[in-house]
Parts: structure tokens; sequence; C-alpha cells
């Protein structure tokens, strides 16, 4: 009689604990979650991550303070506990060898989360895929591409990932002239077309920074390539890049700046004046060459103009 009531008392002892484990747990979750969504210096999609990332810590907990009571009643019981604990060995590990795959897409869903790597809102690059984060989960991201079309990407394909719009975003216009036209000139024009993009009141508030000017960024074979940066808030790099492109196209032609565009140049010689000169487009030129043999050679050239 006395041995059943200590077993009785152990047993009211070990649910009186976990139950006041859990509860203190669940007080201190609410608590932190409360002084979280009052810190007003970190923004909405910080606050968001750290809420599931408390979450899942916490449901952690609650697994390990519901599993641990358990045991101890069955050992109280003096139920041995050693067979379940290698059941569930074994079991656990015919569960990871079939679920590799599922279990990798939750670790990786967690360690985005946990990192913060990217939110719903941003916009993001995996592999080939961009687009912006519709919903993301502890398995799987949902993508929704510029065509529509929404991409489910489980995190543990999630290898290497771009976030485009992670604190702050950059709007790059590379502007192609004609090697005739004054480089000074134009860097001139350009950051004049810069500075009034960013004291323009529509687009002034949406830069971090004032635009830079760069340049001579490569020379090809038709054109000076000069490269316009402007540092802009998070997804704000497309509207700025549009709004900048249309303002340099009606500056340069205003001012005169032509932009290179492909063309060809054929210069043939003048065999009747002896001198070089310019062909008509579809005009053949005939030259007769003697190679070392002493033999005739005639060689014919069309100009060509495109």
């Amino acid at each position: 009689m006395d041995s059943l009531k200590q077993d009785l008392l152990a047993v009211a002892m070990i649910v009186v604990v976990a139950i006041a484990e859990l509860v203190a747990a669940q007080i201190a979750r609410r608590r932190i979650l409360r002084a979280i969504r009052q810190q007003e210096r970190l923004g909405h999609d910080r606050r968001q991550q750290v809420v599931t990332v408390i979450e899942l810590a916490f449901w952690g907990v609650t697994v390990v303070i519901a599993g641990a009571a358990v045991l101890m009643l069955l050992s109280r019981f003096d139920i041995n506990i050693t067979p379940l604990l290698a059941s569930a060995g074994v079991a656990g590990l015919a569960m990871g060898l079939g679920a590799q795959t599922l279990i990798k897409d939750l670790i990786g869903g967690f360690f985005i989360v946990a990192e913060n790597q990217y939110v719903v809102g941003d916009t993001i690059q995996v592999g080939a895929l961009s687009g912006q984060v519709e919903r993301l989960t502890l398995r799987a991201t949902n993508l929704r591409d510029e065509n529509g079309r929404l991409h489910i990407i489980p995190n543990g394909e999630a290898r290497i990932v771009s976030n485009l719009t992670k604190e702050w975003s950059r709007a790059v216009v590379d502007v192609s002239v004609a090697y005739e036209e004054d480089l000074e000139r134009v860097l001139r024009v350009l950051e004049e077309t810069a500075e009034a993009l960013a004291q323009d009141a529509a687009c002034g508030p949406l830069l971090l920074e004032a635009p830079q000017v760069l340049g001579p960024m490569s020379l090809d074979d038709r054109a000076v390539s000069v490269r316009v940066m402007v540092k802009t808030r998070p997804g704000q790099q497309w509207e700025v890049g549009r709004e900048l492109r249309k303002r340099i196209l009606a500056t340069c032609e205003r001012e005169g700046i032509a932009p290179a565009y492909p063309r060809r140049e054929v210069w043939v010689h003048d065999w009747q004046k002896g001198q070089p000169g310019r062909a008509m487009p579809g005009q053949e030129q005939t030259e007769e060459r003697t190679d070392d043999d002493g033999r005739v050679e005639n060689e014919t050239d069309r100009a060509e103009c495109r």
C-alpha cells in the first residue's frame, strides 16, 4: 500500500512538474514575442523571421518536455524503456533513410528562417529561376516569376540563392556611345542627368546615395561603354532604372549625342585613278595580280554596306 502511494505521488510530481514547465515555457514564449513585436527598430520582415524561429524553438522544447515526462512515467512503473528506445532508434533510422530528402528540406528551411536569408516579398534567384517569394515554409519556397508562373522549390535544393532585395539594391545602366563623341562631354551630361534624377520629387526618396557615373567601362569594336550606378531602396532598382534610361535617352537626343549602332564601312582601291576610294553598294572592283610563277590572277571586290 505504501509502495502504491509512493508511486502515485511520484507520478503526480512528474505530471505537475511537466505541466509547470510547459506553462512556464508558454509564458516565456508570450513575453518574448510581445517584446519582439514592440521593437520598432526591427523591420517587419525581420520581426516575422524572429517570431518564426522562436515558435520553432518552443515547439522543440514542448516535445522534449513531453517526451521526458512519458519516459519517466514508464520507468516509474517498472516498464523497461530500453526496448522502446531501441525500437525508436530503429524506426528513426528507417524513417531517416526513407525520408532523407524531406529531412534535408526541413533543415534547409530552418536555416533559411534562422539566418534570415530571405523573407516573403523578397525577389530572389535560385539557379535559373528568379521571382518574388510568395510563401515560405520549412519544406519549400513558393516563387512567382515575372510571367506569372509559380515555382515550388524544395529548400534542400536552394544551395546558392541570390537575394535581389536584401537591405538595399542597385540600378545599373550601361550607355554605349560612338567613338566620335567627346567622352568628357558625355560623362558630364550623364552626371547632370543622374543628378536631376536624384533631385526629382518622385524618384529622389527611392535613392540611398548619390548616383555614380563611371567610364569608360569597355571599348569594343563599335562603341565606348559608360556605366551609371544608383543605390536604391530594396526592390526599387527596376523602377529607378527605367526612369533613368528614359531620361538618358531624352538627354542624349537633346544634346545631339549619337548612340552606338552596328555599322560597317568598306573601302576599296580606285584602280582607274590610282587612289583609294569608296565603292558604291554592289559595285565591283577588279585587281590583276601576278604570282611568283608569272601567272595572272584576277581578284574581284564587291562593296557591301549595311
